[in-house]
């Protein structure tokens, strides 16, 4: 699932890291990993401001029900190819994704996991069998199956628009974020795709509504306290256990394609 903060104010916390330039030819990425979630006034939603460059960049937030995920589109509608990336596609809605991806005239290149999720199964590998030359990405961090793996620093290119890749771990050790690209030729306000690290009003859950990253530096109630406090609070949760763990990551692992041999799973980990 995933998350997303409309911010004009500085990314101290998220942006510590100087990116580097990755054009998309390039054949691996590294990023650690992260949840997001977005902005829930709709279930599909355009984003746009007075801004001639924002109105490049075509937004949408898309929802699946049953595990509560928020999955991104991204295009830059601009370009004469209108190259699009998905962030943390779910396996269940990926018809529903290529269809509006095709009605909306873009060309996807990317489909993008914050990490390796245990709520649901990831769209990704259905999408590399229905796309033609869509290019799979997680972070290296989460010795997971990708076509692309991804770490701190390095930006994701998708026509003249990009995001950068800011190492999050928390929620699991592969958590990344994603930014929307710095610049006078990228959009704003910018947009930080903070998966399940950071929520609103806590962590580790993707299951409240969106917020912006000044406003939970100042008020989020785990993540104002001290070290000990938080650890605290973490451990004494007290969570059910995810009813969807145990099918969940080990097809992540592989992509989301569950008939992958377990020797193809062992030599990624490696």
């Amino acid at each position: 699932m995933l998350r997303v903060s409309l911010h004009r104010l500085s990314l101290s916390a998220l942006c510590s890291y100087p990116p580097r330039s990755l054009s998309p030819r390039h054949q691996t990425f590294s990023f650690p990993q992260l949840r997001t979630r977005a902005i829930p006034l709709s279930t599909m939603r355009d984003f746009s401001t007075s801004s001639d460059l924002t109105t490049k960049l075509l937004f949408r937030q898309l929802f699946e029900k049953d595990s509560s995920t928020y999955t991104y589109l991204l295009a830059d509608v601009g370009h004469p190819d209108k190259p699009a990336l998905l962030i943390d596609p779910v396996d269940k809605t990926v018809d529903r994704d290529i269809s509006l991806v095709k009605d909306l005239g873009l060309r996807l290149i990317y489909a993008i996991n914050t990490h390796v999720h245990a709520d649901h199964i990831t769209g990704t590998g259905l999408l590399k069998t229905k796309v033609p030359g869509v290019k799979s990405v997680i972070s290296k961090a989460s010795n997971s199956k990708a076509d692309m793996h991804i770490e701190a620093g390095d930006k994701i290119y998708f026509g003249d628009l990009f995001l950068e890749v800011r190492a999050t771990p928390g929620h699991t050790q592969g958590c990344v974020t994603y930014v929307t690209g710095d610049g006078p030729d990228q959009p704003t306000p910018r947009m930080a795709f903070t998966g399940d690290t950071l929520l609103i009003r806590g962590c580790g859950r993707t299951d409240f509504q969106v917020s912006t990253v000044g406003e939970e530096i100042q008020y989020n109630p785990r993540l104002t306290k001290g070290e000990e406090t938080f650890k605290s609070i973490m451990e004494n949760l007290n969570l059910p256990y995810p009813k969807m763990i145990d099918v969940a990551v080990p097809a992540n692992l592989v992509c989301g394609l569950q008939d992958d041999s377990a020797e193809s799973v062992a030599a990624t980990s490696k």
